[in-house]
Parts: C-alpha cells; structure tokens; sequence
C-alpha cells in the first residue's frame, strides 16, 4: 500500500448508507466501494437494481429494504450487518429531500403552506435523514477500538436560505447544528475516535429539485440560471463530485476531523455576488 492509498483506502471498513437507492446516495456508495470499503446500501426503492449494477463492476455492496422512518426497521437492519460483519465503520445519511407541497409558488403561498407537508420536509431530513440513523447505528459505532465515521448530507440551505422552500432550509439548518452536537456528544461521552461531519451540496440535480430548476423543455428556469450566475464555476455540480470528500470524511486521512459542515457548491457559498 503507497503513501496516499494508506490514507485513503477503505479496505476493510463496512459502510451503511441510508437513501443509497437515490442519484447522490447510489454515488457514494460507488465511491466508497471502489475505495475498498463493503457497502450496504439501505431505501425504500432501488436498493436492488442500485446494487445489482455496483456489483457488476467489481464492488462488494448490498441492497436492503429500510425506511428510515421506521426505527424497528433500522435496528434490524443494523443488527443484520453487525451478525454478518462484526462492526459497521461508516455512516452516510443520504435520505432527504424537498416536496412540492412544501414550496411556495404563485398557487401556492407561504400562509397557505400545509403543515402537513412542512412536517413531512422536517422529519424526512432531520429525524430520518440524521437523527434516527445515528441513534441505531451510532450505539454499534460507539462500541468500536478504532472508532468510524458518520456522515451527514446537509446542504447551501443551511448556510443560507434559499427562496421558496422554508422547511427544507430549516431542516438542513437543524443537520449541521445536529452533526455538531453529536460530534462533540459523541467524543465527549462514548468514544474520542468516532467523528461526526456533513457535507453541503450545492445545487446538484436530483429528482426531487429538477422541476425548481428546469422548464418541460429541460432549459433553465429563471431560478436555474440566477444559481449558475451565482455559482463561480458555472455549473450544476455532478454526483461524481461528492465522491473525493466522502472518501476523505470516512477514511483515515481526517482522522482528527469532527464537528465539521464542508461546502460542495462551486464557490457559491463565497460569492457575494459583486
């Protein structure tokens, strides 16, 4: 093993990533696994034909069936992979999203906004996409001599809120100041060599953020091209681009880093516009 690859590889080390049926999550799990690491990837849909794909090109990885919603469901998908691994090294959270009904529009206004949906945006990117994963696997990860790391997907949202979707911008506030929290909880009461961090994408295409940024005709919509005008390096970012710090957060070569939210956004975040 070369000076870079002792750093960086994953060989060895289990990884769960819950959302890894969706665009960003089915990346990650790609990149981790041709770093080396054995991938389970957990969601609601995809998980099979996601893993079914990985493994034709050489990667060790998994499909199983979790709802993140559903706590019963994690613990036992968690307790399956310690049976069969022993550990679990890594933990990505990539279950999250916007909805619709969510979004302020020119049908839809800000006093109309169904508590409802407000409350679904909240708990699918807080409570499923941060807390309930670290809860259940974060009691096996504690356990480990060589600690792990769990990542968070956060998001520009978090740094600043963006027009039209209040309750996503609020939820991926309340992921970092969590991964914070649980950075230091973590060190504090269980174990010094688990760290907790989050990465912010900027404005990638998902299926879930497509009809906000492209018209039926799949040119930009006003919203689209204000983001790429803001955006230094002009252009939506690619799934491929969350690999290299993914692989960095869960490999050895930040192992003194925790308690850490890291942009991926092009520089949008440090242009002020002027």
């Amino acid at each position: 093993m070369n000076y870079v690859e002792k750093f960086f590889s994953l060989e060895d080390k289990v990884a769960i990533i819950t959302g890894g049926g969706g665009i960003l999550g089915s990346e990650i799990a790609k990149g981790l696994g041709l770093a080396g690491a054995e991938v389970i990837i957990g969601d609601i849909k995809k998980y099979k034909d996601v893993s079914e794909n990985l493994k034709n090109i050489g990667i060790k990885i998994e499909g199983e069936y979790l709802d993140v919603f559903d706590k019963n469901k994690i613990e036992e998908v968690a307790k399956k992979i310690v049976d069969k691994y022993g550990k679990i090294d890594i933990l990505v959270n990539a279950a999250g999203g916007n909805i619709k009904e969510a979004t302020t529009s020119s049908e839809l206004s800000f006093f109309d906004l169904p508590l409802s949906a407000l409350e679904k945006v909240v708990a699918l990117n807080l409570f499923g996409g941060a807390i309930l994963p670290c809860q259940v696997f974060g009691k096996y990860m504690v356990k480990n001599e060589n600690g792990g790391s769990i990542i968070n997907i956060s998001s520009m949202n978090a740094f600043r809120p963006l027009t039209r979707i209040p309750g996503y911008s609020a939820a991926k506030a309340a992921v970092s100041n969590f991964t914070q929290w649980l950075a230091v909880h973590f060190a504090m009461e269980y174990n010094k060599k688990l760290r907790v961090n989050a990465i912010a994408p900027g404005f990638f295409l998902t299926e879930q953020n497509r009809y906000l940024l492209l018209d039926e005709k799949g040119n930009l919509t006003e919203r689209g091209k204000s983001i790429i005008l803001h955006t230094p390096m002009g252009r939506f970012g690619n799934p491929e681009d969350l690999i290299g710090v993914c692989i960095f957060l869960a490999s050895d070569a930040s192992i003194f880093i925790t308690g850490t939210v890291i942009p991926i956004d092009g520089g949008f975040n440090a242009y002020s516009g002027v």
